[in-house]
């Protein structure tokens, strides 16, 4: 791994994930922002995995990521079925908030790209008020053609993050990340997909026993309809997990 330490992956249908904690993939992040190199993060759910193995480009770049965290209890359901079972889910919406608890403390540049027009900077608001010092640097929204791609990073360069979000949903979250991140030089970059629309109050987060009983997939489809053509890859993650074996 970039910055020390040899990872911890489980592969999944061929994709690694690493077998991270919450807490520990802070660290990794605070490394990664130390080294004051560019770093990507993938937080990988079921569908990123199915994604991923059908999509060579996408695969490619998955796997040259410096982290993919555990995101989704399919993943947690997969680890469990190989028998190297996963210590709890790390999604995208709760790094994004605990490192903007470290950036009013420890003073990290946070940007956030993505979600419709003026939703990236009402979540960077509400946050801001959480938590007061916490320095996000700049917001756009995520809807803009590729060719646009190098217009916006520039000025994403131009207020110098230590950190970028990015949610624009996968693989297109990903692909603008390594297209442009010698041009923006963020030390750690991630896409965070839905973040931005439950931290700006759009979209209400599933009540913690919802959570817990893990159908919190269920209540995002409830509120969002249009999430149906994600839900119907997890049957077919399952079908290829078991296909792959133990």
């Amino acid at each position: 791994m970039a910055d020390g330490g040899k990872r911890d992956c489980l592969r999944i249908l061929g994709i690694p994930v690493d077998r991270v904690t919450l807490k520990e993939t802070l660290c990794r992040i605070e490394t990664f922002i130390a080294s004051g190199k560019p770093h990507l993060v993938v937080t990988a759910d079921a569908t990123a995995i199915v994604i991923a193995h059908s999509d060579a480009n996408f695969r490619s770049l998955v796997e040259s990521a410096d982290l993919v965290t555990p995101d989704g209890n399919g993943i947690l359901w997969a680890g469990k079925y190989k028998g190297h079972r996963f210590a709890e889910r790390v999604s995208g919406v709760d790094i994004l908030e605990r490192l903007c608890a470290l950036s009013a403390e420890k003073g990290y540049r946070l940007y956030f790209l993505g979600a419709e027009p003026g939703i990236a900077d009402l979540a960077a608001r509400q946050l801001q008020a959480k938590y007061p010092g916490c320095k996000i640097v700049g917001s756009h929204h995520g809807y803009f053609p590729s060719d646009s791609d190098i217009e916006v990073a520039q000025k994403i360069a131009m207020t110098q993050p230590d950190v970028l979000f990015a949610a624009m949903g996968m693989p297109r979250q990903e692909q603008f990340i390594r297209a442009t991140e010698d041009l923006i030089r963020a030390k750690v970059a991630m896409g965070v997909g839905g973040s931005f629309d439950v931290y700006s109050g759009k979209t209400k987060r599933a009540p913690i026993l919802i959570q817990r009983i893990k159908l919190e997939w269920l209540w995002r489809l409830m509120l969002n309809p249009s999430k149906i053509s994600k839900v119907r890859l997890l049957p077919r993650f399952v079908l290829l997990v078991r296909k792959e074996g133990r």
